[in-house]
């Protein structure tokens, strides 16, 4: 049985807040690596009947309705103590780490590929040395070529190229000290258990951060209305924050991430 990693981010458009990177390991078969068969007396999808199992799906059909972050907020609570999940890493890049890799490299696709290479290396070193592991990880920025960053990843270890395209890349990491192999989908948490929960971790991180953010200005700033950060209403919050900024010398890169 394979290790199955499922790697995801949330906040990548976004202007305000954090960018959030999230990896879950689970144990599964060989004929399974998706999870939901196995896992199906534990775990539902939405629009599958409301029962005792934990539910896990894409973040973004978890959070929907009025009662969307409690839902979301109740199925990582529960996969917390969950048996079946072995281990999850956490990524946050703030938005002066975020600025600060943008200046030193020009792209902000970088900021991306670091926490992947970081994410993927630190399931290398932490799940049981010699048992192979398969990483399912959603497409990065649309892009169809990783080549060049599982390199960077895996140094000492060969790259070996199964398949890129639009619908999938898929990579096999050859001369390491285990089998790995790597594979980018679109929509992958549709796919996948592992990457479903890593979108999840993703959204209720960067959401509880957006609220303390928006908590914190509106103590500065009364009746602002909150935001999500994402451009067009970034750019109505920054507006209204700016004077208190200046006046609270708040430097601009703290808050405004450039791309």
């Amino acid at each position: 049985m394979p290790w199955v990693l499922g790697i995801d981010e949330a906040g990548y458009g976004p202007n305000l807040g954090p960018l959030v990177q999230a990896s879950v390991a689970m144990q599964l078969p060989d004929d399974d690596i998706a999870g939901w068969m196995t896992l199906h007396d534990r775990i539902r999808k939405v629009g599958e009947p409301e029962d005792d199992r934990i539910l896990v799906d894409d973040s973004k059909k978890v959070y929907t309705g009025p009662n969307g972050f409690e839902k979301l907020e109740r199925s990582i609570l529960s996969l917390a103590s969950a048996p079946f999940v072995h281990t999850a890493t956490v990524r946050v890049v703030s938005p002066v780490d975020f600025n600060r890799e943008v200046d030193a490299s020009g792209s902000k696709a970088t900021v991306l590929a670091r926490g992947l290479i970081e994410l993927l290396q630190v399931a290398d070193a932490i799940l049981p040395h010699g048992e192979c592991m398969v990483a399912m990880c959603d497409k990065q920025g649309g892009r169809a070529f990783y080549g060049a960053m599982l390199q960077e990843a895996f140094p000492d270890s060969w790259i070996v190229t199964l398949k890129e395209g639009a619908a999938e890349s898929r990579y096999r990491i050859a001369a390491h000290s285990r089998e790995i192999e790597v594979a980018f989908r679109p929509r992958a948490d549709g796919d996948s258990a592992c990457v479903a929960i890593a979108s999840m971790i993703c959204k209720s991180t960067r959401e509880l951060s957006m609220a303390q953010f928006n908590a914190w200005w509106a103590k500065h700033v009364p009746g602002i209305a909150p935001t999500a950060g994402y451009p067009v209403d970034a750019k109505r919050f920054f507006a209204q924050i700016q004077a208190k900024m200046q006046e609270l010398r708040i430097p601009l890169d703290t808050v405004w991430r450039k791309k």
